[in-house]
């Protein structure tokens, strides 16, 4: 019956089932101690005679019933919520089983049942919280066939009335404190798995966007190429013609042209490798000390930036398998970096246990405090470019694929401090080191 009604919970929200349960848990130790203390002030100053057997044969249920959830709790994950209903439908019977040697309907904690049907309609489906109020209805049915009455003592006998109107402010008192309590808990676990959804869908709606930048970018880069080809093969004709040989700054101008269309198509090749790197394509086995030289190299040689300060203290070489994407966003950081501080960047690889932590430091203004709020997501920025505030959003992204981590803040003495954390099982070649 139960299999019927509770669909399988999603991912998401069984962290959300696990504190539910933890929090029912909690609540039936109380009804635990609760009942043996009721038992014991009943059965001794008051007087009257409880048939303890059965009694604390359902304590024993209750016991047990937690002892299993526990077990379960700590080594399940798949089927918490069919054990959550099981253990409610449980509390029903026991509640039940109590109320029909206490007297039955006229036991004014049979009011017990109204706090079993809400929590059922906090934490269940709505088809297994009707299913708590069917059975709960089902009890009362059971409880008016033929109860076991109580024994009062002759003292009490007269004050039966004013008995029940007692035991009915206690049960009411004590409803109205565990639906506060835990009403309140279940609503913070609401909340916070209705924040891991959104979390969650906001994570969807960034990697969709960058998926269609990438197919933005990788179709602009086909289209490029036909055109670049054409200027190539221009570049080449003007250098055949003799006329214009002779012409020495012509000739010098053409040797610019090549130049630069040269580095165009190796830009719209780098782009259409990050395409296909999805697909296995456009990676190559390197070390991490060499990845991370040439990208320096890069910077220092290609680009003529002097200003560039690189420590290596990564340690122990690892074989590792380059990444195009990687490449790119930890350029993105570099290129931003020189962008607000030209005179100087500094550089650190280090290693941290089985992760790499690239730290990449500039002496500009630094973060602004909504960027560092929002770090990772797109446009926030304050250059006031279009399109500006990608890198870091880029870089988060590409972080969070590979299992990575990013860090960012203002360093005290100014400018700002971008971290990289990455575990090297990400991008590693193969578990053998070398150096």
């Amino acid at each position: 019956m139960a299999a019927a009604m509770i669909a399988t919970p999603a991912p998401q929200i069984t962290d959300a089932v696990r504190r539910n349960m933890a929090l029912l848990i909690q609540l039936r130790w109380l009804a635990v101690g609760g009942q043996l203390l009721t038992i014991l002030i009943v059965h001794g100053p008051m007087g009257i005679a409880l048939p303890l057997a059965p009694l604390l044969a359902a304590i024993s249920l209750l016991v047990f019933i937690n002892i299993v959830t526990l077990y379960m709790l700590h080594r399940f994950d798949a089927g918490l919520e069919y054990a959550l209903f099981t253990a409610l439908m449980f509390d029903i019977a026991a509640l039940t089983w109590q109320l029909h040697f206490t007297g039955g309907l006229a036991n004014p904690f049979a009011a017990l049942f109204l706090l079993q049907v809400v929590i059922g309609a906090m934490v269940l489906r709505p088809a297994a919280s009707w299913a708590m109020v069917a059975a709960s209805l089902g009890a009362l049915a059971v409880l008016a066939i033929d109860p076991v009455p109580l024994a009062l003592p002759p003292e009490l006998q007269d004050e039966e009335f004013s008995l029940y109107l007692q035991g009915s402010f206690v049960c009411f008192g004590l409803i109205a404190v565990l639906l506060v309590a835990f009403v309140t808990r279940i609503a913070r676990n609401l909340r916070e798995r209705d924040s891991a959804l959104a979390a969650i869908r906001q994570r969807a709606a960034e990697e969709d966007h960058i998926v269609r930048m990438g197919l933005l970018a990788s179709g602009a880069a086909h289209e490029l190429g036909t055109p670049l080809a054409t200027l190539s093969v221009l570049v080449n004709d003007f250098r055949a013609m003799p006329e214009l040989n002779a012409v020495a700054d012509l000739s010098a101008d053409l040797d610019d042209m090549e130049n630069a269309v040269q580095r165009c198509k190796t830009i719209v090749s780098g782009i259409l490798m990050s395409a296909g790197e999805a697909r296995g394509e456009a990676t190559e086995r390197t070390t991490m000390r060499a990845f991370l030289r040439d990208i320096v190299d890069e910077w220092q040689v290609t680009r003529g930036l002097d200003t560039l300060e690189y420590h290596d203290r990564f340690g122990q070489d690892v074989a590792i398998v380059s990444d195009p994407a990687l490449r790119q966003v930890i350029g993105n950081v570099i290129d931003n970096a020189v962008e607000v501080s030209p005179q100087w960047v500094g550089i650190r690889a280090a290693r941290q246990g089985e992760a790499l932590e690239l730290t990449v430091t500039d002496r500009g203004p630094g973060f602004a405090e909504e960027i560092l709020d929002g770090l990772g997501k797109p446009y926030r920025s304050t250059k006031g470019k279009p399109g500006g505030g990608l890198g870091l959003f880029l870089l988060v992204n590409v972080m969070r694929k590979l299992g990575g981590e990013v860090r960012a803040g203002n360093r005290e003495q100014g400018g700002a401090e971008v971290t990289i954390w990455l575990p090297l099982d990400a991008i590693a070649y193969s578990t053998g080191a070398r150096t």
